[in-house]
């Protein structure tokens, strides 16, 4: 498996003092010009600029995308700033039709402590699953094993990020719907001409009352950020991701959902500058879910490891379930020690949803398809509990329904809606 980098790098900017990191690096590099999300209004930078000679700093991140030749790499590696080839990433999908998160534990024991008699009994269920086969009917299967169909809750005033190829913006079910929308690739707008993301934002944030069933959203009250990070063939680069990631934090989106990612080898650890964005991003009460990835082969018995970004421990990867709650036979494993984990899991295989017109709609698989049920569901918790950041994290990983399935596998267990 090869690598795809840009010939650009990523670098890490401790957070004691931006403005001396900055200059730091400037130092060890000779570049000087030097271009700041802050100086953007969202901060969000233009495709003109990410695509420039210049250095494109992410100050809410901490992060810089720099390009630079190899003598120039090794001096930023001289000095104490962490570097990295920046790398170029896709919509994961399969087919058309070193600790794990410092602190949760902690977390979770204590929504769990505090929690009142009647829900603390419902999370020490052991709840372990019987075999059972869900099929779309009224709702999609995956919003009945998830139990949104019974949540009271909408989503109503949280922000949702969907990073990814984009949305299609004239679809009819959105209609009347606030969707704030931001494009990151250099000479595409949002306009959905690829699928994938209008497909992933209408399974987080889709209808309530779709004028066609089955009901296949989850938040369906929750405001949309649509930011453009892949191309309409599916493709993007860390500085795109990391400029939706920018601009979803800086809006305040409590949920930031990535459906994308690039493959990684058994062995390999995760992304210490993806680490240091999510850390951050949650303290700033925005909670980055992520794609575990499509590699494996479970029908061979081959598991390949989460991928790239979401092996980051602050990064919440999920796992692909079927509508017999086993797992699909691409979705990623916890095969790496050092990161890597899979956290949750969630309906990923022939998931029903939004495409762009005039299809309308299209039922594909991935742990693409898993992650938005997820992100959408992180909605309705922040909704119902005022949770953000690590507290929301952990409201999903109490509530989840355990399986008859290893950790490795699905994390925690399958992702669940809050119905009280």
């Amino acid at each position: 498996m090869s690598i795809e980098t840009t010939g650009r790098y990523l670098v890490l900017l401790p957070d004691e003092d931006l403005g001396t990191s900055i200059q730091t690096l400037t130092s060890a590099t000779g570049i000087q010009g030097v271009a700041r999300a802050a100086d953007f209004e969202d901060h969000a930078f233009t495709t003109a600029e990410l695509d420039s000679p210049n250095a494109s700093v992410f100050d809410d991140l901490g992060v810089a995308v720099v390009p630079l030749d190899p003598d120039q790499a090794q001096s930023v590696r001289t000095t104490n700033l962490t570097i990295q080839p920046e790398r170029v990433l896709y919509a994961i999908q399969a087919g058309l039709s070193s600790e794990y998160l410092r602190g949760y534990s902690d977390a979770a024991n204590h929504l769990y402590e505090h929690a009142e008699p009647g829900q603390a009994g419902a999370a020490a269920r052991a709840r372990k699953v019987a075999m059972q086969e869900f099929q779309d009917d009224k709702n999609t299967w995956g919003l009945q094993a998830t139990k949104v169909v019974d949540s009271p809750y909408s989503g109503l005033g949280i922000k949702v990020a969907v990073l990814d190829t984009g949305m299609d913006l004239n679809h009819p079910d959105f209609a009347g719907r606030v969707v704030r929308s931001r494009s990151f690739i250099l000479g595409e707008d949002v306009q959905d001409g690829n699928g994938h993301g209008t497909h992933c934002i209408g399974t987080a944030c889709g209808p309530m009352d779709p004028p066609e069933l089955p009901r296949y959203g989850v938040a369906y009250n929750a405001e949309i950020y649509a930011g453009k990070v892949l191309s309409n063939r599916g493709s993007g680069s860390d500085s795109g991701i990391l400029a939706g990631i920018e601009w979803a934090v800086n809006n305040g989106c409590a949920v930031i959902s990535m459906s994308l990612g690039a493959s990684t080898r058994p062995g390999d650890s995760y992304s210490p500058i993806y680490e240091r964005v999510g850390q951050r991003a949650l303290r700033r009460g925005s909670l980055i879910i992520a794609a575990a990835g499509n590699e494996s082969r479970r029908d061979n018995d081959i598991i390949n490891p989460v991928g790239y970004p979401a092996n980051a421990p602050s990064l919440m990867a999920v796992g692909a379930l079927d509508n017999k709650l086993q797992m699909g036979y691409f979705s990623n494993g916890s095969i790496n020690l050092d990161g890597g984990q899979v956290d949750i899991a969630a309906p990923g295989v022939d998931v029903y949803s939004t495409w762009p017109m005039p299809e309308r709609y299209n039922t594909i698989s991935g742990t693409s398809m898993a992650t938005p049920h997820v992100a959408g569901i992180a909605a309705l918790y922040a909704e119902a509990t005022g949770a953000r950041g690590m507290e929301l994290w952990a409201w999903l990983m109490r509530d989840a329904l355990r399986l008859g399935l290893p950790g490795t596998d699905v994390g925690i267990g399958l992702a669940q809606a809050p119905n009280s």
